[in-house]
Parts: C-alpha cells; structure tokens; sequence
C-alpha cells in the first residue's frame, strides 16, 4: 500500500497519560518515523509547556493533537486497532511481535483506520479497554525489568512500521471495509441481549463469556455487510422468543 495513504490512516492512541513529558516525547518519536496523527484519552495534564519542551520540534503533532473523553470515542471509526501489553492475561488476545505488528496494521489500513493504542505508563491497559481492540502486541523484554517508557514503546512499533512500509508493496484486491470499533460495539451489546434473552448468558455468572465472543469475532474482523446479517438474526431471533 503506498506510504501515504497507510500512514494518512493510521493513528496513535495515548490512553490516561500521566505525565506530559511522556505525551510529548512520544509525538517526538513519531515524528522521526514520519508519523502524524496523535489521539490522547483523557490525558491528565494537556496541552502543558513540559510536552512542548519533550516534543522538540514536534510541537505541530501537539497542536493537531485529537483529545478523547474515552478510548470508544478515539477509535469508534477505526477497522483495526492494536493494544500495546507487557502482561499475561487470563483470556488471551491475538499477540503479535511488533514486526507482525507493522505489517498487519498497514495491511488493514487498505481496508480503513488503524490505531496503535498505548496505555498509562504504571498500569497499562485495562482488559475492557483491550476488549476494543482486534489484537495485542507485546515487545519483547528483559523478564526480571519488563517496565518499558511510554516514548521507547512508541518510538519501537514506529520503527517497525517505517521499516515495513518502505518494504516493496503487495498488491492486495480490494476488499469491502470490515466494520468499524463503533458498529462492533453495537454488535456486542445486541448479541449479549439475546444471549440474555435465550438464558444461554446468566447474568449471576457470566464468566468471560463476552469476553470470549470478542475474541472470536475479533479474529474473524467481520465485513459491515457480514455484521448487518448477524444483526438480522439476533433481531430475528428476539422476534421469536416474543411471539
């Protein structure tokens, strides 16, 4: 896919950063990857003169910064988006090195938007927030000290990602978008409805029942055709359970 449109569609999410400093180092590495489009999720401290200074010479990235209240409203139109995670979890996501990273995301970026999301530098990601992404990916680190800066994390897929769109583009055929975070969302809610209507999900114990239906979906990334007819049958089948 040629370098421009890839990298006009691709986003990078900062989620609930604490320190300035960080927001502005990582536009800074960015920046030096030839990427240009930074989203910040109810940052604590922003715009603030110590992201400028980090920034160094980054400051229009910071200027044309896009501020979220939520991480659903940074990527509601987004086809794709990856979390960046340095911890087990119980369910697992579909992990990829941050090579396999870069590939995946320009290659989807033919389809529509793709974010690269990034959480608070202390806690990371909470499993809900990854539950709005189609996949995670994990850099490789010393196991004894795995605690990684918010700008290094950045400034590492970046890399990836430059050196994988300067690799000779695939031509891919064209493929119908697959559906957004935002249609996705919808989809869940309307299938935890049924799943609830039909007593298949008790809500005394749900488990990780959702949780699990996020995964499967998530690998198959379902075209917005394919989630309109699976809308059609959970509609279809509260029809049914009326009647």
């Amino acid at each position: 896919m040629a370098e421009a449109t890839w990298k006009s569609r691709l986003r990078v999410v900062l989620v609930g950063t604490t320190h300035p400093g960080n927001i502005g180092a990582a536009a800074r590495a960015m920046k030096t990857m030839g990427l240009e489009r930074l989203y910040l999720v109810a940052p604590e401290r922003f715009p603030c003169a110590e992201a400028t200074a980090r920034a160094a010479g980054a400051d229009d990235l910071l200027q044309a910064a896009v501020c979220c209240d939520s991480l659903v409203e940074a990527l509601a139109d987004c086809a794709w988006a990856v979390g960046t995670s340095a911890r087990s979890r119980h369910i697992a996501w579909p992990t990829l090195t941050p090579e396999g990273c870069a590939q995946q995301a320009i290659a989807c970026a033919s389809e529509g938007e793709v974010a690269l999301v990034f959480g608070r530098e202390r806690a990371g990601l909470s499993n809900a927030e990854l539950d709005l992404c189609q996949a995670v990916v994990h850099i490789p680190t010393n196991p004894d000290f795995s605690s990684l800066n918010l700008a290094s994390a950045v400034q590492i897929l970046a890399y990836e990602l430059s050196r994988a769109g300067a690799e000779e583009p695939v031509e891919t055929p064209a493929r119908e978008s697959a559906a957004s975070v935002e249609e996705m969302e919808r989809f869940y809610v309307h299938l935890e409805e049924v799943l609830l209507a039909i007593r298949y999900l008790d809500p005394r114990a749900p488990k990780r029942l959702m949780r699990r239906m996020r995964r499967l979906y998530g690998r198959a990334r379902p075209l917005e055709s394919e989630v309109s007819i699976l809308r059609g049958i959970l509609t279809s089948t509260l029809h049914q359970i009326s009647r």
